[in-house]
């Protein structure tokens, strides 16, 4: 690679070449619209790559997604809306705002603190914006497990909670009598919403005890696939067809892949 395309200034000349005259065809085709399935498949496998703990895939995965910044700014730029530079800016700006514990004279000892702060500085941007609420910025398209935690630990953060878990354990015991009584009812409906209520009720257990719910049920569903492919060999090793195997046959399967596990 010539000295000219290296680094993050050669990333985006790069970036200009392939949208420009006798550039890539694809490249030239593409709008901000095209590009939103590209932004979000990029940014779940730099997770992927972290889960994996392999360091030149994340080296790789976290280029992609960059990709998508530098593409995204190029489009913006072509527009005469900003350019990459402002992007960058913006962040900083936003970043030296956002810790006045660090670069003003603000004091924050510890990440509750932080979080606090973080959460009243958010609130007083969002009515310099004309936003009406502090949940106005979790997106509606991340996954609903996810987006409920962010919802509820935005909350929590300006004084909507509850004081103990104890009180979280309450509320599921209350939500899943209101399902209950919602499936006796076959309103299918009331069952939707009160199976919602459940969950994210859930959820705010999950944010009590500081655990990530999308990433405890992702790990979850592996436990579950690992264990029902446990199954399906042992049932073909026995020649059984699964169709054809009783639910005692593979419950015995199950609970020998659980011993397996430890």
């Amino acid at each position: 690679m010539t000295e000219e395309y290296k680094g993050f200034e050669g990333l985006i000349e790069i970036m200009k070449k392939l949208r420009g005259p006798g550039g890539c065809p694809w490249d030239r085709e593409q709008n901000k619209e095209s590009l939103k399935p590209y932004v979000i498949e990029e940014a779940y496998e730099v997770v992927e790559a972290i889960d994996s703990g392999d360091v030149s895939e994340i080296k790789e995965e976290l280029g992609d997604l960059l990709l998508q910044v530098v593409f995204l700014s190029e489009l913006a730029e072509e527009a005469g809306e900003f350019k990459i530079d402002d992007v960058i800016t913006a962040i900083s700006e936003k970043l030296v705002r956002r810790h006045p514990h660090v670069f003003a004279d603000g004091t924050s000892e510890t990440s509750e603190e932080v979080l606090k702060s973080w959460a009243s500085i958010k609130v007083d941007e969002k009515k310099e914006k004309g936003k009406k609420s502090i949940l106005d910025g979790v997106p509606y398209h991340m996954p609903a497990l996810l987006r409920a935690h962010r919802i509820s630990e935005k909350a929590a953060r300006v004084g909507f909670d509850w004081n103990q878990i104890d009180e979280v354990f309450k509320k599921l015991e209350e939500e899943l009598g209101e399902f209950e009584e919602a499936v006796a009812s076959k309103d299918v409906a009331k069952v939707e919403d009160e199976l919602g209520d459940v969950m994210f009720a859930l959820v705010n257990i999950s944010r009590f005890v500081e655990v990530n719910p999308e990433e405890a049920l992702k790990k979850t569903i592996g436990k579950f696939i690992s264990r029902f492919n446990y199954i399906e060999e042992g049932l073909e090793r026995g020649g059984v067809d699964i169709r054809e195997a009783s639910l005692e046959k593979m419950e015995g399967l199950w609970n020998e892949a659980k011993e397996a596990e430890g």
